[in-house]
Parts: structure tokens; sequence; C-alpha cells
């Protein structure tokens, strides 16, 4: 980030002041020879006095620049630790990003996620395209304007550095295409209530003459959860004059079994047809399956061993029977699906403070992200958690690595979908961060970077934005990151990742 004063300097030139020779012509048929009266001013054999560009001598003009410079602070500023003073203002350093666009809706989207599409892998071409779904989080009083939001999001271009090198033709119009004003096109289902979270799964179509089909699971404010088939609306925006029958928006299920609210929702990777996972302030979980007939029916009795409320949930990536569950009793436990007794099989003690977001490694599966409400976020390997018969026992192993830098609550915490080393981080501090594991410590390096106190050398990136809720990799764009906040929603990818 830059951080600069509002005023700016004074850009006026100075005179030029006595000292600087001024030569003159003579007009005549024949040029006589060169003569310099002052030839010997400067110059003798000994010495050579050389004078600077406006005829002062350097240190004199270097001084009065120096004074006349604008006030620029040449410290390092760190977005969510230091404070702008008044007449300041942040911007970001465009150099440093390959992407950026940012864009706002009519009420905060708090939670989202990204929908994997058909337009292909590990996409690099821009402009960019992509798809999501967000539920809004309407002003007290005016829940009835709450909406389920489907969108579509084109024409993300690179950033334009066409000033910074050289013009031709074909670059002209490379960069005509790649320089696309970005799009925002959505249809709209309305809700009854403020989401809290919504999560998205793509099932595979019976056949390959049909498209996919995309559900949303949506936990309102009110503790209901609901799901839709949003795949006609995603249809609308590839197939104009579409149109979407109001039956196409009702949910196809209304599950009622929570008593109270709740933030943890996560679909089975693993399991086509879809079954999803919800958790409660009550600190109960449920599962929900998809029967024959498409009904969704949530098992009679719930998963119970919290203390307090259930923050946050996620299925094993490799283990269609095995989730883990994040809560503000400080614990994270994993629990095995197919118990009959529905109690964690493992449970560990990773924070003093509330477990507000977890994540799984899709790489390496073993390991496990946590992020905590005093904004520490720390990565944990299960292999040191084993299973105890005696379910009162809480382990409390080592994290494999952990950090302090936020000054306020985890909001969000993901790992790269394809690097294990690389992680998303989003707080309460204003900030999204992308960091590098693979950044190794020896016993006589710093652990502070360049100095800066505090900084680890893991820290790739630092993304400003106001009131981060929630941050997620695109899956099928390299190092793209989605994230929204109370200001809106961003969309960036830096040089670092």
């Amino acid at each position: 980030m830059v951080k600069r004063n509002a005023e700016q300097a004074n850009g006026d030139a100075d005179p030029l002041k006595a000292g600087r020779r001024q030569l003159q012509s003579e007009n005549g048929d024949e040029a006589g020879p060169f003569e310099d009266d002052f030839e010997d001013e400067f110059e003798s054999e000994d010495e050579i006095f050389e004078a600077g560009k406006d005829g002062r001598p350097d240190e004199e003009r270097e001084a009065e620049e120096k004074r006349d410079a604008m006030d620029v602070d040449q410290g390092t500023f760190i977005p969510g630790r230091d404070k702008l003073s008044a007449g300041e203002s942040l911007a970001p350093d465009t150099s440093t990003y390959e992407m950026l666009h940012n864009l706002t809706t009519t009420w905060p989207c708090l939670s989202f996620d990204i929908i994997r599409d058909e337009l292909g892998e590990n996409r690099k071409a821009y402009p960019a395209t992509m798809y999501a779904v967000a539920g809004t989080q309407a002003e007290s009083g005016k829940s009835s304007q709450n909406e389920l939001m489907v969108m579509k999001l084109s024409g993300l271009s690179r950033m334009d550095r066409r000033k910074d090198e050289e013009d031709s033709d074909d670059d002209d119009d490379d960069n005509e295409e790649e320089s696309a004003d970005p799009i925002l096109e959505t249809k709209s289902i309305l809700l009854s209530s403020a989401t809290n979270r919504i999560r998205a799964h793509k099932c595979p179509p019976e056949n390959a003459s049909r498209p996919p089909t995309t559900y949303t699971a949506t936990m309102l404010e009110n503790s209901d959860v609901l799901i839709h088939d949003v795949t006609p609306h995603l249809a609308s925006f590839d197939n104009p004059g579409t149109m979407i029958a109001p039956q196409q928006s009702k949910p196809l299920a209304t599950l009622k079994m929570h008593r109270t609210e709740g933030y943890a929702i996560d679909w089975s990777p693993l399991i086509p047809q879809g079954k999803l996972l919800t958790g409660d302030n009550d600190g109960k979980v449920f599962a929900t399956t998809c029967g024959e007939g498409g009904k969704w029916t949530p098992d009679n009795k719930p998963f119970t061993g919290h203390e307090s409320s259930v923050e946050d949930i996620q299925w094993s990536p490799n283990e269609r029977n095995v989730f883990a569950s994040a809560s503000s009793d400080g614990t994270v436990k994993v629990w095995d699906a197919r118990s009959k007794s529905h109690k964690p099989a493992v449970n560990v003690k990773v924070s003093n403070t509330d477990v507000n977001v977890l994540s799984w490694s899709r790489q390496t599966t073993h390991l496990l992200a946590t992020g905590a409400d005093d904004g520490q976020w720390a990565v944990w390997d299960l292999r040191q958690c084993k299973p105890s018969t005696d379910k009162a026992t809480i382990a409390e192993p080592k994290a494999v690595a952990s950090f302090n830098f936020h000054r306020d609550q985890i909001t969000s915490i993901e790992w790269h979908p394809t690097d294990d080393s690389i992680m998303a981080v989003a707080a309460g501090d204003n900030t999204v961060t992308l960091w590098d594991l693979a950044v190794e410590l020896d016993d006589e390096e710093s652990k502070d970077t360049a100095g800066v106190q505090g900084v680890p050398p893991q820290l790739l990136f630092v993304h400003y934005m106001e009131q981060a809720k929630e941050c997620h990799w695109h899956p099928q764009i390299p190092g793209c990151v989605m994230a929204t906040g109370g200001s809106g929603f961003g969309i960036f990818k830096t040089i670092s990742v």
C-alpha cells in the first residue's frame, strides 16, 4: 500500500540564479575564431570546477530540492495495525497486481461461493470470466429485501501497463482485448431472512447431453436451511432470452431441524448426489442427504460434543465419511459420519478463544488450518491427534505453524487449491493476506521481514478490504482470489502467486 499526505507539493519551478553563462552567436560572412572571455574562470591546469545543471553547485541545488520535496512517510504502513492521520489516504500499489476489480451490491453479501464452470482448467487468458453465488444481509427492518444472488462476472481484465511497454499495433490490439470493461450480471431469488453462510455444489449430469446440476445451500439468520437448484439461472447468462419460471426460483427443500441459527455448512466433495452438513449455535451438527426422487432428508439424530456454537465445518477431501468442525469452545473435533453414537473421534484444543474457521488441505490431507477470534491462525498435523476411547480426553498438540500477524478475529481461511504451501486469510482488521508456508527460517535468521517488526517472512501480500469477511481461491484461474466485506466484492490476482 502507498501512504501519502493529501496535500501535494508545489510544482512551480524556481527562477534561475546568476552564474549561468549565456552564449551569443555572431552573424557574418565568415566565422571567426571562438573566443571565451571567461575561459580561465573555471579551469586551470591543476583543477576543474563543474557547475550543476542549472549553473549552481550540486550540493546547493540538492539541498533546496530536499527542502521543497513533498513530505512522504518512508516508513512501512501496515493495514490493520497502523492508522492514517488526518489528510492521509491509502492507495493500492497497482504494480503489485496482475488483476484488480471491485464491485458493490445493494446490500452487503458477507458470504459467497465460487462455482466451477465449463470454461476450462488452469485459465490464464484475459479478460477472465467467473460465476458465483452470494446471500445478502439487508439492514434491520428490511429483511424482505434479502436475496440469493447468482452472478456472472465477465470482462475481468488484467492491469493496464501499456505505458510501461513499447507501443506496437499488435500489442495495442491485444491490450484492447485484455482491457475490456468488467460486466456483472445477476439473477436474484428472494429470501425471507439474511444469509449467514452459503455454499454451492455441482452434481454431475445423468447423461452427457444435459448440463451438470448446481445446488446451493443457504443458512439463514432465522435458522432455516434452504436448498435451491440454480442451474437454470446460470444457464440464462449464456442463453439470451431465457425466461426463468417462478417455480424454478423456489427452494427444493426448506430444512427446519435447527432450533438456533448457525454459520457452519459444507457439501461433501465425494458424494456426487449431494450430502450436506450444517452446524448451529447449540453445538449440534446435522447431516442431510439427497435420496431417491430428489428428496432431501436430514438425520433425526444430530452429532453432539461441542460445548458451544459450531462456527465452521468441512468434509475431508479424501475420506467420504470423515469431517471436522470448529467451535467457539476453542476446539476442533474430527468425526466419523458412520458412528452410531454421533460423538467425535478426535478432540483437539487449538485456542483459548473462539475458533471461527477451518480449512482442510486438498493436497496434503493430514493438514488442517484454523483461524481464531484472537487473530491467530495455525496449521495442525492430524497425525499427531490420535483417536481416544475416552471421549472426554482433549489433545493439545503443538501447531506445525502459527501466526499472530492479524490484530482482529480471523473470519476466513483457505488453502490454495493446488499448492499446499499457499494460504489466503481474511480478518477483521480490514485485510486479506496471502502466505507462503514453504518459507522456512534458520536459527540465525530474523523472524521479521525487511527489518519490520512483527511481519513474518511467510507473509506474501496484504490486500486492504474494509470489514473483510470471506475469501476463496478460484479453482480454475490460478492465483485468483475473490473476497467480500462491508464495502463489496474484490477480485484480484497478485504478481506474487
